[in-house]
C-alpha cells in the first residue's frame, strides 16, 4: 500500500463515523479537497524519509483549504506550486468557508511551520528528498457556532472509533515511509504517534506547536522548534 491508497482507505472509514454534540459540522479535506492532496502525496510522499512531521488535525484555513497538511495557501501555491480546484464540504458553517487558493485567511500555524521550512531549504525537492509534513486526522471539526474542536474534546467513544481508524492509517503510511524518526507537532500528535507506532523501529520525539495561541509559541517559535530537533538529533538542514 502506497500513501494514496492508505489515505483513500482512511477516507472511506472516516465516511462511516457519527459525531455527536457539540460537533455541528465535520470537514473531511480527503474528500472535496482530494485533488490538491493526491498531487501532495504523488509528489513529495516517496518512501526512505529520514523524518516525517505529524501535526494534529487540520486548521480552518489551512489544509481544510488546500488539502495540505499545515496548508497555508501562499505557501501551497507559490512554493509548492500545487493548484489543483477544490471543492466543497457538504454543510459548511457560514464562518468557515472552503474557498480553496482563494481564501484570503492564512492559517498561522502553518504560515510559521512552512516559513520556518522555507528558511533552511531553497526548494521543496532539497527538503523533501529526507523529510515530509502529515496530518494524524484529516478532520475538521466545528460546534454550531463555528469554533474549531480539537479531536481530544470529542466525546470518548466516538474519539476511539476516531483513534482506531486514524491510529491504523497512519501506522501504515510510517510503515511506508520507513522515517528514522516522526516529529509530533506538539504534545497531542507526539502522545498518538507513539501509540498507533508501538514496536516500529521508529524514534518518536516532539516540537512545540506553533498555535498562536500558545504564549511560548510567539516568542520565537522557530528558534525553539530547531533547538528541539537538533536535540533529538534531527540536523534539519539539505
Amino acid at each position: 500500500m502506497n500513501l494514496l491508497s492508505i489515505s483513500e482507505t482512511l477516507a472511506e472509514k472516516l465516511d462511516r463515523l457519527e459525531f455527536s454534540r457539540p460537533v455541528a459540522h465535520v470537514y473531511n479535506p480527503l474528500r472535496y479537497a482530494w485533488r490538491p492532496h493526491r498531487e501532495y502525496l504523488n509528489r513529495y510522499g516517496g518512501t526512505g524519509k529520514k523524518a516525517v512531521l505529524v501535526g494534529m488535525n487540520p486548521g480552518p484555513w489551512g489544509m481544510t483549504q488546500t488539502g495540505v497538511p499545515f496548508g497555508e495557501v501562499a505557501v501551497v501555491r507559490d512554493w509548492l506550486r500545487i493548484a489543483d480546484p477544490v471543492e466543497r464540504p457538504g454543510l459548511e458553517h457560514p464562518k468557515k468557508p472552503v474557498q480553496g487558493l482563494n481564501c484570503p485567511r492564512s492559517e498561522v500555524s502553518g504560515k510559521r511551520l512552512w516559513g520556518m521550512i522555507r528558511e533552511r531549504f531553497e526548494t521543496p525537492a532539497q527538503f523533501f528528498k529526507d523529510y515530509l509534513v502529515l496530518n494524524y486526522c484529516p478532520l475538521l471539526f466545528l460546534d454550531a457556532q463555528g469554533t474549531n474542536l480539537t479531536p481530544d474534546k470529542l466525546p470518548s467513544v466516538e474519539r476511539h472509533a476516531l483513534e482506531d481508524a486514524c491510529n491504523g492509517a497512519f501506522r501504515h503510511m510510517i510503515e511506508y515511509l520507513k522515517p528514522e524518526f516522526v516529529v509530533g507537532v506538539g504534545n497531542f500528535a507526539a502522545i498518538q504517534a507513539e501509540t498507533a507506532l508501538q514496536g516500529l523501529p521508529v524514534n518518536v520525539t516532539k516540537i512545540l506547536h506553533p498555535s498562536p495561541s500558545s504564549p511560548a509559541a510567539n516568542r520565537g517559535w522557530s528558534e525553539v522548534a530547531l533547538r528541539q530537533l537538533s536535540e533529538a538529533g534531527i540536523g534539519f538542514q539539505p
